[in-house]
């Protein structure tokens, strides 16, 4: 436990609140954007990078994986992106003096937001067995330390390489082809603490782990339900497509805990109504969920779906689709029909009015699509919550038709793709033996470690090498002492980054950063100038090319991937992957003939915009399952018990962050300013829980067992929550989940259902900066 650094955010100990926003965007997002990008590049540069970002000639956003429009605007970026572009394309530089002047423990003592500000790393950075200050080190030496604790493996088991959702196709296939050619399937990355359940959900159910719909089938929806998720923030760019649903007669439904600016009112700065007008009103009604409700909702609307049909025969249901393209569903249909009302209620806080306006607007829709987010997939529940929505979109022919289907909207830029390329602990066998035949040699056929079971493998001492390929493991990571401890347990701590954050300081007995180029660095080898790709959330597979001069000592994502490569596999692998790094043309000849969907890669990612990965449920109502069909599935309800005197608590982000990144201290559509430590709560629960809004209070979650896990120092702030529910930003909260409070079937972290309980303050020294 560490107390606050001098200089490391005092204001966080004393946030700001005012009334929260009832819309999104509009001029204030564009001055706020352009203020912050100004001042971490400058103005020419601000333009000159601002400009390029999801242009067709340009780079791709390093923030959300929301895909661009056909019709794509010259300033074709959010509010957010603007701020992941800005911190990424910075002036500021974190030289070796700076590692230098800060120790280790000097700089664990400050916040993630302090380290974030500092700027771009500019040279690989060593930290040595029992050194106090990381030490510049050549790339040579780097590697040479990289092969020497590889060879000190006694299985290859023992070195777990950990993704981030940024990085590109290229590096994402050249990585796991390094793992696999070591003999591990050890391959963890950030889609098992997010979107793990969507895909364990998709492909049981429809047989692709992916969303099925494109943004015109957004566009020309009669009913987009947007659920547990807050576009707003997140997805920026997902609101200018409501608007058009909204434009052309489609419907809204929002369900979530809390109310968001961007689901309310969205004011468009690219038209004029945006700008000087009241923009456009989104949500067509709002359902206000009790957390962790969703599977009852669904439930409950499948259940009057059904008696809709009973009282209108052959109106309803799309009989002829469920009996050519289903299976299950006579199994479903007798519990579907047993839903129980009261509990129901009692799981979603909804009044039985509502969730009945909403079944008429079912009714009344023909094409209906479904999108989601963490709020979704991020509960013990989780993975028969999807299945629940799958049985909903199923029962009217909902999926694999214009307009309608299953909208899973991921969080980072590229964290479908690295799945795509084979960033995955459990890969299919199809995938193992194109990848043995392409290569030459039997990859590892048993599963490896998710994120959790490599915390707990480090843990246990089974780990010695952790590999963190971007990202900032330590502070995304649940129960973060633990996940602290068992990082300080390896051998080896290898992570490549752009900026400096907790993971570089919570290390093995020796320590490595190797710093890499940004998206909107020039990427240029012997061979030329390189460009990467990348697929956005709906699988469109597009190029993406940097223009910024990079510092000399930085090397691409691929570059340090194939050299480790081949200090950890020495001379006599027959991996080209001197070749792989020079040209990346090479490398995606070997993914075209490994990966389905992407044949003639270099070709057709050439083209403007890129190509569409096939999708059988979408392009031909083919259902790749283990039974061929579409699977109905049977859920049980799950009412979540919270005891008296208790709230139920969830993580999310503020707005001037993304994931793990801190961009600032403000939530602006939520009226939180100058700090993060702060609880959501009610005012009817603070007033029955004898709070006082404003007042300082830990929280303290329980468990079953007996055990329990405290964040010192919140601020109450009295929010129009759902009753019974709670809501704190991560990572400050994430230390109140155990790493075993995970999703049943997909081991997610369950960040979005804990019980907590209020104790008296400990005071700003009992922070834990994060």
């Amino acid at each position: 436990m560490a107390g606050r650094a001098p200089g490391s955010d005092p204001a966080q100990d004393a946030p700001r609140i005012t009334e929260p926003s009832h819309h999104a965007v509009g001029v204030h997002a564009v001055t706020t954007a352009m203020r912050l990008a100004q001042r971490q590049m400058g103005v020419l540069r601000s333009a000159r990078t601002l400009l390029r970002v999801n242009q067709p000639d340009g780079f791709d956003c390093p923030g959300c994986a929301w895909p661009e429009e056909d019709r794509v605007h010259r300033a074709e970026f959010c509010e957010n992106g603007a701020k992941a572009v800005a911190e990424e394309a910075t002036r500021r530089r974190v030289t070796p003096a700076f590692f230098a002047e800060h120790a280790v423990a000097d700089l664990l003592g400050r916040s993630g937001y302090w380290l974030g500000q500092q700027g771009r790393l500019t040279h690989p950075m060593l930290l040595d067995e029992g050194a106090t200050h990381y030490v510049p080190v050549s790339w040579e030496r780097a590697y040479e330390i990289i092969g020497e604790e590889f060879a000190a493996l006694d299985s290859p088991d023992e070195a777990v390489f950990y993704t981030s959702g940024r990085t590109p196709n290229e590096p994402a296939f050249a990585l796991q082809l390094f793992a696999r050619r070591l003999g591990t399937n050890n391959l963890p990355d950030c889609a098992n603490m997010c979107h793990e359940a969507t895909g364990d959900a998709l492909v049981e159910t429809l047989g692709v782990g992916k969303g099925s719909v494109s943004l015109e089938d957004i566009h020309h929806a009669d009913l987009v339900i947007v659920a547990g998720q807050n576009p707003g923030t997140n997805h920026p760019r997902m609101m200018a497509a409501l608007e058009q649903t909204k434009g052309n007669g489609g419907r809204v439904i929002s369900v979530n805990p809390l109310p968001e600016a961007g689901l309310e009112r969205f004011k468009n700065p690219q038209r004029p109504r945006g700008v000087v007008g009241e923009g456009t009103r989104l949500t067509d009604l709002f359902l206000q969920i009790r957390t962790g409700g969703d599977l009852a909702l669904f439930r409950a609307l499948n259940q009057l779906l059904l008696r809709a049909e009973d009282e209108a025969p052959g109106t309803v249901l799309d009989r002829e689709f469920i009996a050519e393209h289903t299976l299950g569903f006579e199994a479903w249909e007798r519990d579907a029909r047993a839903t129980d009302r009261d509990e129901v209620l009692a799981a979603t806080g909804l009044p039985m009015e509502q969730i009945e306006a909403a079944a008429r607007m079912v009714l009344e829709s023909k094409s209906v699509i479904v999108c989601w987010a963490l709020g979704l997939t991020q509960h013990k529940h989780s993975v028969p919550t999807l299945r629940e929505i799958v049985n909903f979109l199923l029962l009217r022919g909902n999926v694999g038709r214009p307009g309608a289907g299953v909208c899973p909207v991921r969080g980072h830029s590229n964290v479908q793709g690295d799945r795509t390329m084979g960033i995955y602990e459990r890969p299919t066998e199809a995938f193992h033996r194109a990848l043995g035949a392409e290569f030459g040699f039997t990859s590892p056929r048993h599963h490896g470690y998710d994120s959790v079971s490599a915390i707990k493998a480090m843990r246990d001492g089974k780990v010695k090498v952790f590999v963190g390929m971007g990202g900032n493991f330590a502070a995304a990571a649940p129960d973060t002492p633990v996940t602290e401890e068992a990082l300080r347990r390896c051998s080896l701590t290898v992570q490549i980054s752009t900026k400096p954050n907790r993971s570089h300081l919570v290390t093995g007995r020796r320590a490595l950063i190797l710093p890499t180029l940004g998206r909107s660095d020039e990427d240029r080898t012997q061979a030329g100038p390189q460009f990467v790709t990348v697929e956005d959330s709906m699988g469109r597979v597009h190029a993406s090319r940097g223009r910024l001069r990079p510092e000399p000592m930085l090397r691409s994502e691929t570059a340090i991937v194939c050299a480790m490569a081949r200090a950890a596999l020495g001379p006599g692998d027959d991996v080209p992957w001197e070749e792989f790094a020079a040209d990346y043309d090479r490398l995606r000849d070997r993914i075209e003939r490994v990966v389905p969907g992407f044949d003639d890669f270099n070709a057709r990612v050439r083209r403007s915009g890129g190509f569409v990965l096939p999708h059988a449920p979408r392009d031909a109502r083919s259902f790749p399952t283990h039974t061929g069909r579409a699977n109905f599935t049977v859920n049980d309800m799950v009412v979540l018990d919270v005891p008296e005197g208790r709230l139920l608590l969830q993580t999310l982000r503020s707005h001037d962050q993304y994931n793990t990144t801190i961009y600032g201290l403000d939530d602006r559509y939520r009226g939180v300013h100058d700090g993060r430590r702060v609880v959501l709560v009610s005012p009817a629960d603070i007033a029955a829980l004898r709070l006082t809004a404003g007042a300082y209070v830990d929280l303290v979650s329980e468990w079953p067992d007996g055990r329990e896990r405290r964040a010192a120092h919140f601020k109450v702030v009295s929010y129009p929550t759902a009753r019974g529910c709670a809501a704190a930003y991560m990572p400050e909260a994430t230390v109140l989940v155990p790493l075993d409070h995970t999703s049943d079937i997909s081991n997610t972290p369950a960040y979005k259902s804990v019980v907590i309980r209020f104790e008296p303050d400990s005071g700003p020294d009992a922070v834990v900066v994060i």
